[in-house]
């Protein structure tokens, strides 16, 4: 069990970054079901230009700044032409699933996609671990935070108190974007290549989980662990010697998913969600 454990910790820095990303966007008072396109296009943004580079910081770069323009085109599509923000999320994920099956099939050199230069993991378990702490800081004792928060629950009495919602939420959905393409580039950088696939649902299992934690930094930090910890049960029962490992992997494939669902319906009602979530 501590091998699960220690898995999942290790698992979790992904959905934790954009889990976070999401916090803040949502936060804010923009839905964001789009963390997964996001994901996806820092991840084939920076398996790309770090190989074509050669330079692993150029890579980082790249997918931050990928995720960065889809985070913004969400709010230009929901903050200046008001288009409904599921919609949007839908588009942005749709947009960048496409694209990454295009540029993955024209431009990667399928005999170079193990070359692909990247940091080391510790630089993203380290910056996973301190996010959370950082995150319930800035909301709880700055004056960014407050506004945040404030636009968040009310973006009426925000703005009679001066405060304009759409430069927040703008400034919201940049930090969405690094925190993101920052995931994105750290799964192409635990894998060692790129594929069209590579997120594989996590970008949704992100966003569960900033449910699950009822829109907070350590609360969603937990629920993160947790769905990571399936995920890594999953990788032991189809490796172990056990009687369960002769269940056929598809099953086990998707204890992780199941295990999101099943704490959606028991616990994503129990929060409410930021009052101004959706509203212009």
């Amino acid at each position: 069990m501590g091998s699960v454990f220690l898995k999942g910790l290790e698992l979790a820095a992904p959905l934790i970054l954009a889990g976070l990303g999401g916090l803040f966007s949502e936060r804010s008072g923009v839905m964001n079901i789009a963390l997964e396109g996001k994901m996806l296009g820092a991840a084939v943004t920076a398996a790309l230009v770090s190989v074509a580079t050669g330079s692993a910081a150029m890579g980082l770069l790249a997918g931050i700044l990928a995720a960065i323009i889809l985070s913004l085109i969400h709010g230009v599509l929901t903050q200046t032409y008001r288009i409904d923000h599921i919609v949007s999320g839908m588009a942005i994920n749709a947009i960048s699933f496409g694209a990454a099956r295009f540029c993955y099939a024209q431009f990667t050199d399928q005999s170079r996609n193990g070359e692909i230069p990247h940091f080391s993991e510790a630089v993203y378990w380290g910056l996973a671990a301190l996010a959370p702490i950082l995150v319930a800081l800035y909301l709880k004792t700055t004056k960014g935070g407050l506004r945040l928060l404030a636009v968040g629950n009310d973006p009426d009495k925000a703005r009679e108190a001066g405060i304009n919602p759409v430069v927040i939420r703008y400034q919201s959905l940049v930090i969405c974007g690094i925190l993101c393409g920052i995931a994105g580039v750290l799964i192409v950088t635990k894998t060692g290549r790129y594929s069209d696939d590579l997120t594989a649902g996590k970008g949704f299992i992100a966003l569960a989980a900033l449910v699950v934690g009822g829109w907070r930094p350590i609360p969603t930090l937990i629920a993160c662990i947790f769905f990571a910890m399936c995920e890594a049960l999953q990788f032991q029962m189809q490796g172990g010697a056990s009687f369960l490992s002769q269940v056929p992997a598809q099953y086990w494939n998707a204890l992780p998913y199941i295990a999101t669902i099943i704490a959606l319906a028991v616990l994503g009602g129990k929060w409410k969600a930021p009052s101004g979530l959706g509203k212009p």
